[in-house]
């Protein structure tokens, strides 16, 4: 379980930031930062991947109830212009931006930094060892489930609101049959293939 044993060593306001949607094939990236209340810390916070969607949104209410929270995305155009790690850095920044103040130091979940004008460390499997990382990978992944299930309602034929934008088996069924919309991300392989497919003159 993560603690709060990074955030301890570091002087100042500590956020955790971390993101969802890296991997999907449609859909913006979603970042969050949060800064947790060190008098008010939410019981149950783990890595989003390890809980319910339930227990997730029980734990997205708590810490918003509790914690300063910034939500950044990054568009599919965004992604698809420069790239989707350059995207999620992007996200990344305006969460911190979103933050209602500005903390003195920032914990990045993973192995690379985006670059942010404040002091920040980046931890491999952060949202496995620090609180406040844990906390913005449950607050951008519920956000991110949420957008994708209202992108759904208007595009009822991939199953958003089931797979996220991810490219699972019925994913890809409804884009052979359908074809992609305005929120694929057309620099990914399989979607590039589709559109070359489509555009093949010897079809």
């Amino acid at each position: 379980m993560p603690d709060f044993e990074i955030e301890l060593g570091i002087p100042g306001l500590v956020a955790g930031i971390d993101e969802a949607g890296r991997g999907p094939w449609a859909g913006p990236v979603v970042a969050a930062a949060v800064i947790l209340d060190r008098a008010r810390l939410p019981a149950g916070i783990d890595d989003s991947k390890k809980l319910t969607a339930k227990k997730r949104d029980a734990l997205y209410d708590a810490i918003m109830d509790t914690a300063m929270v910034g939500i950044g995305e990054a568009s599919v155009a965004e992604i698809d212009r420069l790239n989707i790690l350059q995207a999620t850095f992007l996200a990344m920044k305006r969460a911190l931006a979103a933050l209602p103040v500005r903390p003195d130091h920032a914990l990045v979940d993973g192995n690379r930094l985006p670059p942010l004008d404040i002091r920040a460390s980046a931890i491999v499997r952060g949202d496995a060892r620090s609180l406040s990382i844990a906390a913005a990978s449950i607050i951008a992944k519920t956000w991110r489930d949420r957008l994708m299930t209202k992108l759904a309602e208007k595009h009822p034929d991939y199953g958003w609101e089931r797979n996220a934008g991810y490219g699972t088996a019925a994913h890809a069924r409804a884009l052979a049959l359908v074809g992609i919309s305005d929120f694929h991300r057309k620099s990914f392989a399989p979607i590039r293939k589709l559109m070359t497919q489509d555009s093949d003159p010897t079809d």
